[in-house]
């Protein structure tokens, strides 16, 4: 999958490209666990990395959300729930006095405790068989994704919990999802799909420092070979020796993932005039991953 014609056109014509961010997200910024973004820019058939950011508050990612555009940003968490729990736990999922589905569901997770959301949650896999517990979006199954609906290993729920209302109040784009600024455009990315296609399940960071092993550190680096090299999604990443470093030495892996996530939104930017590369329908409370 490479840059299409009418991208490379207007590039070549000399129109500004869109800035492109990667977000690797958590529920919980602090300084010593921020939110990590990539900062780039598609130009010619290529992404070139300028920066990495660490944001240690929600009061930072706001600020990035807010940037003017224009910008496309590929986000790692869960913009959407499956819908037949929705429909299970009787939460909106059906666009209403004007509303769309999206934001009314994206409201009622965010005025619902958290405790309240798990036991919910908790309540649908105590019902179900061993092997079934979770219910599984359509993008989840295809990308190989955790469950948005889980709470644990990883809490992908509270990231979404956390993330969707502020892109919502944000007044970004989410295509297929939700109508906003068309400056700024929000996609949800999944990092784990790209690595897997160079390292299968072959572990390449830790948060812990048993973690920190030799073989972790070598498969970043075939990571960090793999996107010079262009060999996700087709779209080689110019990314400066420091910048690479930087990456290589992250033994948690925050930063190589956001700059994953930033291929898989110059990846879906290359694509603005085809839907990101999105499908042709998206079910609005579910979302889609951008690339897969």
């Amino acid at each position: 999958m490479h840059l299409d014609d009418k991208a490379a056109d207007r590039q070549s014509d000399g129109q500004s490209a869109p800035q492109v961010f990667g977000i690797d997200f958590t529920s919980a910024p602090r300084p010593r666990k921020p939110i990590t973004v990539a900062v780039g820019e598609l130009r010619a058939g290529r992404l070139k990395l300028l920066g990495l950011e660490t944001l240690a508050s929600f009061a930072a990612f706001e600020a990035l959300l807010a940037r003017p555009g224009p910008w496309v940003g590929g986000f790692d968490f869960p913009f959407g729930l499956p819908r037949e729990l929705l429909e299970h736990l009787r939460w909106p999922c059906q666009p209403a006095a004007g509303e769309g589905a999206w934001a009314r569901m994206v409201r009622h997770l965010e005025a619902m405790p958290r405790a309240q959301m798990v036991a919910a949650f908790r309540g649908w896999c105590d019902a179900r068989p061993a092997g079934a517990k979770f219910a599984h979006r359509a993008t989840d199954r295809l990308a190989g994704s955790s469950p948005s609906m889980k709470w644990v290993n990883p809490p992908v729920a509270f990231m979404l919990q956390a993330g969707a209302p502020r892109l919502l109040a944000a007044g970004v784009s989410v295509p297929g999802v939700h109508s906003g600024d068309p400056g700024r455009v929000a996609l949800e990315a999944y990092p784990g799909v790209l690595a897997r296609s160079v390292l299968g399940r072959a572990s390449y960071k830790s948060d812990t420092r048993a973690g920190r092993t030799p073989e972790r550190a070598q498969a970043r680096h075939r990571l960090l070979d793999a996107l010079q090299a262009g060999a996700l999604l087709g779209l080689a990443v110019e990314l400066p020796d420091a910048l690479a470093a930087v990456c290589a030495e992250d033994p948690s892996g925050d930063l190589l993932d956001a700059v994953l996530c930033a291929v898989q939104a110059a990846w879906a930017c290359a694509r603005s005039d085809s839907n990101y590369g999105l499908p042709p329908y998206i079910d609005p409370v579910e979302g889609w991953i951008a690339g897969v």
